[in-house]
């Protein structure tokens, strides 16, 4: 038998180089997931109508006949966690492989309902995820984040001066917004009885039109930086404001605040839910701020469900803000000036919470 190391038995020690081996190349994950949005494949297996073949995979890519095995290595890695099903056609004469799409992949089908590739494109980008190399050095810069270290300025600051980069963050949350509106459709219970509405940073208004449409007599403004909010088509019940969140918003009776306040510091939140409750007690009013962000509950979520919160927690740390768990969340809104609030599921890892002054 195998004497131990450092006291750990010889299987311990191969999981744990399995665990760090998984991890080191961890970005191949993401760059499969890159590579298949880029080569256009969720959308050509949707349009083939059926699982297609291997063969007729490259040959709709074009690629070399010497890369043809690198494809068929890659599709394998990809279906392994979850993003297509390989189904043996027992009709060909080699029994060659074909590739079905799955829900993750489906999501990935450009120009469908639900289409989140424009999200892998935006996070994926070299120049942002690039950023991430030099995570040891920002974490002994004081006052900058980790863009501001490798990018000269700070993210919103970087989006306002390269409009590419803008475009393609808007876009991404967009995409982000229509699986948000999914879950909405069976929340009608936060909308009724409210006459307005605010979404700040509710950017080119995916989410406020889905509110219009569902509620076509509660007036909707979004509310968001004016370069975001220029030029876009208004109607009845939409309308667009540019501004600040920091130094006023709109009123209103209800103030949306999606995925925002992840995106700050705790002294900052503050000052934005401060804002909101000026927004929504106006003339007397009582309204209320909804909140849709992550919760995060280690004790009673599943554990992948808490990977990904606390993934995100990490990555919001690049940009100064974090995911917080409900005692951090009760804390600010009491700082803020709140007396109540009321937490629900959302969506498998966001959370809708209604607060009240």
């Amino acid at each position: 038998m195998a004497s131990s190391i450092n006291g750990r038995n010889p299987s311990e020690i191969y999981k744990a180089q399995a665990l760090l081996y998984k991890h080191i190349y961890a970005f191949i994950d993401s760059m499969s997931l890159k590579w298949t949005v880029e080569m256009n494949i969720p959308n050509i297996i949707h349009n083939h109508g059926k699982p297609i073949s291997l063969s007729n995979l490259v040959s709709i890519l074009q690629v070399p006949s010497s890369k043809c095995g690198n494809v068929q290595r890659i599709m394998r890695y990809l279906a392994h966690n979850g993003f297509f099903e390989i189904i043996t056609n027992r009709e060909s004469e080699n029994d060659e492989e074909a590739y079905a799409l799955t829900v993750a992949s489906e999501l990935l089908v450009k120009g469908s309902e639900l289409c989140l590739a424009p999200m892998v494109e935006c996070v994926l980008d070299p120049t942002l995820s690039g950023s991430y190399h030099e995570m040891k050095k920002w974490i002994y810069e004081e006052d900058l984040t980790l863009f501001g270290v490798t990018l000269g300025a700070g993210f919103w600051d970087f989006l306002e001066k390269n409009p590419s980069y803008n475009e393609s963050f808007n876009e991404a949350m967009a995409s982000d917004s229509k699986m948000i509106n999914l879950a909405l459709r069976d929340c009608d219970f936060v909308f009724e009885g409210l006459e307005s509405i605010v979404d700040v940073g509710g950017g080119t208004g995916t989410t406020a039109k889905i509110i219009c449409e569902r509620f076509p007599k509660l007036k909707c403004v979004v509310f968001d930086r004016p370069q975001v909010v220029e030029n876009l088509t208004e109607s009845d019940n939409l309308t667009y404001v540019g501004g600040d969140m920091f130094k006023s918003i709109p009123n209103g009776d209800a103030v949306l605040l999606k995925w925002i306040l992840h995106n700050w510091i705790d002294s900052d939140c503050i000052r934005i839910l401060k804002k909101t409750k000026e927004a929504v007690t106006s003339d007397g009013k009582k309204g209320k701020v909804i909140i849709i962000d992550m919760v995060i509950n280690e004790k009673e979520d599943e554990n992948q469900i808490t990977q990904v919160k606390l993934l995100m927690d990490v990555n919001m740390a690049s940009l100064n803000g974090k995911e917080r768990n409900e005692n951090e969340w009760k804390k600010l809104f009491k700082e803020a000036g709140f007396h109540d609030y009321k937490i629900s599921p959302l969506t498998g890892f966001l959370s809708l919470i209604e607060i009240y002054p």
